[in-house]
């Protein structure tokens, strides 16, 4: 079919050879033949477009628009603070009760966990119940000893009580290694008013922060490994004799079973 008054124009878009056809006043634009060249770079302009969002290093991706994340805002810290229970002693008290017996122990095995030095009993001193005190420090003595602390890590100590009244408590006190994160529940900022930016809110990951130094059972360990312990030869033989007599097979998961 023939078309009157057209045109056709060559020029060169990014690279790619484009055919203008000009018919009256309307322009139509087509693609012309395409070389291989051309159309591999057509093909990696959407990549180079990729790319300019993250920069890949040799060991991780970072992202150029975050500059904080939740670990170097709100960082988990160790420190020395004095752990310490309070036990209330009556004037007329003649033994403590199980449920001080059970918070004493709970006490006890923490102090073991933490491997501080020592652990002190202070007693009430100049209170109406100072008499009382000191006939019960000999079974908070044994009640700490019953969860595995030596008589030779327990001190004994007093402490002037009489502004606390007929009911002074006796307290345990230990000086131990604590995790924490600082600053929790803060909001400097709206958080509807967001800068595109792409950053973090100031309080985003420090629940998550603080629920994962609660729970470490020894704060020690983030600052360095346990020495190993020795291995235990008996066990060690009695293993190898099982495998000898056939008592141990493997299950469909690759774990051992012993028949």
């Amino acid at each position: 079919m023939k078309m009157k008054n057209h045109v056709i124009k060559t020029s060169t878009i990014n690279g790619i050879n484009a055919k203008t056809v000009r018919v009256g006043t309307q322009t139509r634009r087509g693609l012309g033949p395409i070389s291989g060249p051309a159309l591999a770079l057509a093909a990696l302009l959407p990549l180079a477009a990729l790319t300019g969002c993250a920069s890949h290093s040799k060991d991780n991706f970072t992202v150029g628009s975050v500059h904080h994340t939740y670990k170097t805002r709100h960082p988990i810290v160790i420190e020395e603070r004095e752990q310490t229970l309070d036990i209330p002693i009556g004037s007329d008290i003649r033994t403590i009760s199980r449920a001080s017996g059970g918070s004493i122990e709970g006490f006890a095995y923490r102090f073991r966990k933490s491997a501080a030095g020592s652990i002190s009993i202070m007693l009430p001193s100049g209170s109406p119940n100072e008499a009382s005190a000191r006939k019960v420090s000999d079974q908070v003595i044994e009640s700490i000893m019953a969860s595995g602390v030596p008589r030779n890590h327990i001190q004994m100590t007093t402490y002037y009580a009489a502004e606390h009244g007929s009911s002074a408590p006796i307290r345990l006190s230990y000086i131990g290694v604590k995790s924490n994160v600082e600053g929790c529940g803060r909001w400097p900022g709206d958080l509807a008013a967001s800068n595109g930016q792409n950053e973090n809110y100031h309080n985003f990951g420090c629940a998550s922060q603080s629920n994962l130094a609660s729970a470490i059972a020894n704060p020690a360990d983030l600052l360095a490994p346990r020495g190993m312990s020795p291995i235990d030869a008996g066990r060690r033989i009695e293993g190898f004799k099982e495998y000898r007599d056939g008592k141990v097979k493997l299950s469909s998961s690759g774990t051992p079973e012993i028949k």
